[in-house]
Parts: C-alpha cells; structure tokens; sequence
C-alpha cells in the first residue's frame, strides 16, 4: 500500500490545486485529479462518479476521500456533465447513457484505456452503465447505493431524500437544502451551515437548476427511461462489483441492494451500520478501508499474444 507520507506538508489535495479540465467529446468536463498509479489494483486508475443532489459535484462527495486513495491510485473525480465546473447540456436519452458515454470520451482524451469506477447514487448507475456499455474499460467497480441498479422491495417510492430533493426542484432555498442533505447521514453535525451555502450557491450558479431538470426529465423519456432500469441488466454485469451501503439510507435504502446482489454474478454486499447515502463521509476510514482492500485483489493479466487464448485478456478476472 502507498503512504500519506510523500504528501506530508504539502497542499496538494486542495480544491483548487487537484482541479482539472479536459474535453469530451463536444464537451468540457471538470475533474480533480491526484495521487498515482502504483502496483496497487493492478496499476489502474480510479475513477469517481459523484451523486446528483442539489449542488453536487465531485469535490463536495468525494473531496474529502480523495488523500486517502491518492495513496494508492491515480485518483481522478470527475464532475459529471451537468454538474460542478463541467458544461450544462440538454440531456440526450437517458443520462446515466449519456454521462457514461463523456466519461470515456474523457478518458480517450486523456490516454486512460482502463480504469476501476467508483460511484455514488447517480454517479453508481452511470458507473454501471459504464461497464456495461464499455465492458473492456472497466476493472472493478464500487456502486454506492447506486441509482437504477436499486429497486426497493418493501419501501414505497419515491423514498424521503427523493421527496425532499423533488422539494428543493420545486422551490429552491436554503431550509429545502437543509432538510434535503438532512436526509443523507445518520450524524446530523454533518449538517453544517458551511456545507449548505456550499451547496447551495452551487445549487444555484447560472445553468445548474435547469441542467438538473433536463437530468430528471431524462428518466421519464418515453423512448429512453428504460435505459435507467439498470436493474434489469444486472446479470450482464462482469465486473467483480461490490456493493456498499449505509444501513440507514434514506434515498436509496437497503432493502434496494438485494436484486442486485443476487444478479450481478461477481457481487458483494457491505453494510455500513449508523450510516447514511455518504458511506465515503460519514463512515470514512471503514469505507476508504474496505474499497481499497476491495480494488488491491484485482490483478490485470497480459494481453494476449499471437496464438495464445483471449481468455488470458484485461476483463477476464476470475
């Protein structure tokens, strides 16, 4: 495993410092960017895929986390389209399709063939989505109360966070982002009056309240919703996956992961107790721990050569 060490007195993991940009296709994606690639994971990249709250971003999910796996991986997070500093267009079909789709063209332009995806709520269906489309791309994945991929079996639709997040659509302010991020963690100190300006000037900024619709309005497109029934294309999945939830989660809750469990092949489930829909905040270390034990057993086997088995080819881990 890498060390904290090489970084100590160094402000390299700030907000500013870690912030990036590249194109994607006909679009601009912000990402941040740190640590490198080490013989950890089978040398491959980390990529991760933030939720789609108001205000969300890469760095308000995943900025905290990024020290921690930059010891080990070359760490990207990445402000999905519509999000954070990355550009607000019209969605096209369904977005978990169409983010997956800017991620890799993404990565083509930063020379990144393969990579292990991590992702939160909306950012898990794009994850998911992702792998499927582009199976080769992908290593290991890490789905966090992913969105499309949970279908809850006793609890009623939609659930509180969905009901408070379609509040804040409705009539955006501070006190309907307070009780929307209430409904993300157990421990309510979390709830801070820093994160919620934050959040909400994010929330707010030019273009981000109608980028947000166009990525809901997606999910009700009579020619494309399926796209974000991920469930039902769980079994397709190849990946070694492991499945992570907080026991409390209020957006998607824990009685969500179990179809999934039981169709993707290469499934594992952990369950983060006293814990909400941000298992990378509020169960930080036990998280950072089980994802990077998770991620170290993947090994890529060479490619094949002349006259040898494509068995032996990345993306066919046992």
């Amino acid at each position: 495993m890498g060390s904290h060490a090489a970084d100590s007195g160094k402000s390299v993991h700030t907000r500013e410092d870690t912030r990036r940009s590249g194109k994607a296709g006909n679009l601009t994606l912000s990402y941040h960017e740190a640590g490198e690639s080490t013989a950890v994971g089978g040398g491959l990249p980390l990529v991760m895929l933030h939720g789609g709250g108001p205000g969300a971003s890469a760095w308000s999910n995943f900025g905290s986390a990024l020290p921690g796996f930059a010891a080990d991986f070359r760490t990207l997070l990445v402000d999905q389209p519509g999000f954070g500093g990355s550009d607000k267009p019209e969605v096209e079909g369904n977005y978990f399709r169409f983010a997956a789709d800017h991620v890799v063209q993404l990565l083509d332009e930063l020379g990144i063939d393969r990579v292990h995806l991590l992702g939160n709520s909306l950012g898990g269906g794009t994850a998911m989505r992702l792998a499927l489309t582009h199976p080769k791309r992908v290593g290991r994945l890490i789905l966090m109360g992913p969105g499309g991929a949970s279908l809850n079996l006793f609890h009623a639709d939609p659930t509180e966070g969905v009901k408070r997040l379609m509040d804040f659509a409705a009539d955006p302010s501070r006190e309907a982002l307070r009780a929307f991020i209430s409904t993300m963690v157990v421990n309510q100190d979390l709830v801070t009056d820093e994160l919620v300006e934050e959040r909400y000037a994010d929330a707010t900024a030019p273009g981000a309240q109608a980028a947000m619709a166009s990525m809901g309005a997606s999910f009700w497109k009579p020619d494309t919703y399926e796209d974000g029934m991920l469930w039902r294309e769980a079994h397709r999945l190849r990946q070694h996956t492991l499945l992570t939830w907080g026991r409390e989660d209020r957006v998607n809750p824990l009685d969500g992961a179990m179809v999934a469990l039981k169709l993707i092949p290469k499934a594992s489930l952990h369950v983060f107790p006293n814990c909400g829909h941000w298992a990378q905040i509020e169960a930080a270390d036990e998280f950072r721990e089980v994802a990077t034990a998770f991620l170290a057993r993947h090994v890529e086997r060479p490619r094949p050569t002349a006259g040898t088995s494509p068995e032996a080819a990345p993306g066919k881990e046992s």
